[in-house]
């Protein structure tokens, strides 16, 4: 049912790509706010608080109970003003389960944010964090069997 998601979210407003998984029980807050890499996912109960434009990239991942959360308030207003700020995911990142991506961050290509982290700086690219305020624990090493590239 994946095709029927990704044809629902682009009724309203959506970019979604070429094989992207929306998954049945994740939530868009404003879907003309999200773009969907090819075949990208965005699994069970990851909510997207899409105030501004969140952007998955291709081949990413965003694993089950995540939260994209694209707005902060201004705390030292008397109105506590909203304050939208985008998230972009870089293309073949993950985002791994339960994790809190904040206003205004990028995660770079490549990287990954490890389970139950909270980021509220941006993520190099190919770089793995983790922790609450994450922080950067290595380079993320690709193998493919007979080579290996950072």
């Amino acid at each position: 049912m994946h095709a029927w998601r990704r044809f629902l979210l682009r009724c309203f407003g959506a970019r979604i790509g070429t094989g992207a998984h929306p998954y049945p029980k994740c939530r868009v807050w404003a879907p003309w706010n999200l773009v969907m890499g090819a075949h990208s996912c965005l699994a069970d109960h990851v909510d997207c608080y899409s105030v501004a434009p969140i952007t998955i990239g291709a081949y990413a991942t965003v694993s089950q109970y995540s939260y994209l959360c694209a707005a902060t308030h201004d705390y030292s207003a008397d109105d506590f003003a909203l304050r939208p700020k985008p998230i972009t995911i870089g293309a073949r990142a993950w985002v791994a389960a339960d994790a809190f991506v904040g206003p205004g961050v990028t995660v770079g290509e490549g990287a990954v944010v490890g389970a139950r982290a909270s980021v509220f700086k941006d993520v190099p690219a190919w770089a793995v964090v983790g922790g609450n305020p994450a922080r950067f624990l290595k380079w993320r090493v690709i193998r493919d069997g007979t080579t290996e590239r950072s």
